[in-house]
């Protein structure tokens, strides 16, 4: 059943800040199927609906003229703002983005709702997607991102439509872990070094097993960090963009951040849920690396993040130690948290998609300097409604992390 709610189509969240100028894309020839057999709308199913991709990859299917169902999970407050603006009024006939409530840990509403809504596409993209938290919640982390996935392999197969259904398995690049520093393919052995790369490992090879057993058209994506306005606010990019905004506004004095040296591959969300669409397109299913190719540090983000605002750090000290230091005023801006520490660190991630630009003729549009602009403009843009109610004499939150 769909959600009761009747809100009415608003603009998106990510609308406040200007888009930057993106990096041109390679031309090539795009999958223009958006039709099943027999001329109907093609239906998907996505699991993670509420979550930054499902925004992204909603709108993305809904523009090709996909109806659209989301899973989203039970909450005593709304959890749908990322994706509030592609609501109908329930009422509407025709309309064409369904919510269903349900959870990966829950296989017969699993298999109800594959039954019910008997979607073309499946992109399953919900989990526990924290690395940190994977730590202090490895059982559930186990429960929700490895055997979930089965849950909806074995969902497709014992209701018989493996030739129908395409099935996209959202991997990730840490799969890889404490590999060797040197871009990672989709041959580079796997060494995952969380309780969620371990359940993410065990998704990408039930799918794979899938594919292999029973002729599904299913895929893996393995698909390296990729931030936007929307990514969710524990994140370290979101962490980041959040408080260089609030500084510069004046309502939070320090950033607290923990390995500063950590280097990742950093791309834009809205680039890789094309490259998942083009996954399903493809003539045959297969295993996908989506990636820019280019790694930075964790410090290399903050300096790019600052200086939207106009800020140069100089960094001083080293380990728990180092701080980042406005250079204009003196004034500590980063500091080093040692809670920030995970237990086993990964310290280089860098992806190569040269199979995705290949075979899907796939490719990322954005730079990071173009994503850390948009990242922090929308948060400026989304932290002036404190700012106000500051100066009205109001209290505000203090969300920290």
């Amino acid at each position: 059943m769909t959600t009761k709610r009747t809100t009415t189509a608003r603009k998106p969240a990510v609308a406040t800040a200007k888009k930057p100028k993106a990096v041109k894309a390679a031309k090539s020839a795009k999958p223009t199927s958006a039709r099943a057999k027999g001329g109907r709308r093609k239906v998907a199913l996505i699991t993670g609906v509420t979550g930054q991709d499902g925004a992204y990859l909603s709108e993305l299917l809904l523009s090709k003229g996909y109806e659209v169902h989301g899973i989203k999970r039970r909450s005593s407050l709304f959890n749908t703002d990322r994706i509030d603006h592609l609501y109908h009024d329930m009422h509407e006939k025709g309309r064409p983005f369904h919510l269903h409530y349900g959870d990966l840990t829950d296989s017969v509403n699993c298999l109800r709702l594959v039954k019910e809504i008997q979607p073309d596409e499946i992109y399953n993209l919900a989990a526990m997607s924290h690395v940190a938290v994977s730590f202090e919640m490895p059982e559930y982390t186990a429960n929700a991102d490895g055997i979930g996935t089965l849950r909806f392999l074995e969902a497709i197969r014992i209701l018989g439509m493996e030739k129908k259904t395409r099935f996209y398995q959202a991997s990730t690049s840490e799969l890889y872990g404490g590999v060797l520093p040197r871009a990672q393919n989709e041959e580079t052995p796997f060494y995952p070094k969380s309780p969620y790369g371990v359940a993410k490992l065990y998704g990408f090879w039930i799918t794979k097993n899938y594919r292999e057993s029973y002729n599904m058209f299913a895929c893996n994506g393995i698909l390296f960090n990729h931030e936007s306005p929307l990514r969710g606010e524990t994140f370290v990019t979101r962490k980041i963009t959040r408080a260089v905004a609030k500084i510069k506004l004046g309502l939070q004095d320090v950033l607290y951040l923990g390995n500063l040296d950590a280097k990742r591959d950093w791309g834009h969300a809205k680039d890789y849920v094309e490259g998942m669409w083009r996954m399903l397109q493809a003539k045959k299913p297969d295993d996908f690396v989506l990636a820019t190719g280019k790694t930075y540090t964790v410090r290399h983000f903050i300096d790019l993040a600052f200086s939207e605002v106009g800020v140069k750090l100089e960094w001083k000290g080293k380990g728990v130690k180092e701080k980042g230091i406005d250079k204009k005023t003196g004034k500590v801006m980063v500091a080093i948290d040692p809670r920030y520490y995970r237990p086993a660190e990964v310290d280089h991630l860098e992806g190569d998609p040269s199979k995705a630009k290949r075979v899907l003729g796939w490719k990322h549009t954005y730079d990071l300097k173009a994503l850390v602009k948009e990242m922090v403009q929308s948060d400026l843009e989304l932290f002036k409604r404190d700012v106000y109610l500051k100066k009205g004499g109001h209290k505000i939150l203090h969300e920290q992390e």
